[in-house]
């Protein structure tokens, strides 16, 4: 749990013993025993447009002495009325023109800031400029590394990274086959690689699973769910070696998240 000064108050998974005045802009899982996952998944919780910012992809974090990169998908849980995500350009730009932009704020009229509703699905690959929007519940599923470049924050007294950020931005609108919008009692698998899978399962499991991922992590969205002799409620998460004896409310959602499958020529 991360208190944010973009956060929301009250919000809806962490139960009444953590009301109060505290804005929460995340809530993260964590492995049982405290050990690293390759996979993070999180709620994250906006009252105010986060910063317009951009990730690398794994060549270029190694590059700076980072394990890996950082692509992130997002499900959109809930959205206020008018709620929007900056994703991509409007168009193609000279990174001369965007560093320009950067520099008196009008960055903010480059990016392209898409009306966003519930059940929406981005998957926001590292290198796109972008930012979350005020009014959102979204369920995160990324990378696990904090790699964030800062290009712009509204005057925010927050550090920048202008050279890293413009070195490693995709200077173009945002397209990606994966983006897609859940329909209600829908299942079905949202990313399967390179860097992590995942998938949204109302009232039970989709097709197309792989077979024998190192380890799941699971999130029970809406209603109930058990595994492994744990019953799970709405906001809660178990991570599992195996979905053998996963039960699921007729009415329940559930979003499982799995690291990368290796090719076999990694593996050898």
């Amino acid at each position: 749990m991360a208190e944010k000064p973009w956060g929301q108050l009250g919000v809806p998974h962490l139960g009444d013993s953590h009301a109060g005045d505290r804005r929460i802009g995340e809530v993260s899982f964590e492995h049982p025993h405290g050990l690293s996952l390759p996979v993070l998944v999180k709620y994250l919780y906006t009252s105010e447009r986060l910063s317009i910012q951009v990730h690398p992809d794994d060549q270029q974090a190694r590059a700076f002495g980072h394990e890996c990169g950082k692509d992130e998908m997002w499900i959109v849980l809930a959205a206020e009325p008018g709620a929007t995500i900056g994703l991509g350009l409007k168009q193609s730009y000279e990174p001369d023109v965007v560093a320009a932009a950067i520099a008196d704020g009008a960055i903010v009229d480059l990016v392209d800031w898409r009306p966003v509703r519930r059940g929406e699905v981005i998957y926001n690959r590292a290198g796109t400029i972008h930012a979350a929007g005020a009014g959102l519940v979204l369920l995160e599923v990324q990378q696990s590394i904090d790699l964030t470049y800062r290009l712009f924050d509204y005057g925010r007294p927050r550090e920048l990274h202008l050279a890293e950020g413009l070195a490693v931005s995709r200077f173009e609108p945002h397209h990606d086959p994966r983006d897609c919008q859940l329909g209600k009692g829908e299942s079905r698998v949202l990313a399967d690689g390179p860097h992590f899978g995942a998938a949204w399962c109302a009232g039970g499991l989709p097709e197309g699973l792989p077979v024998n991922p190192d380890h799941w992590q699971l999130v029970v969205v809406s209603g109930t769910a058990s595994i492994g002799g744990l019953s799970l409620s709405e906001g809660e998460a178990a991570y599992t070696q195996s979905l053998v004896g996963l039960t699921m409310a007729r009415d329940a959602v559930v979003m499982l998240a799995w690291p990368a499958q290796k090719s076999m020529a990694e593996a050898a």
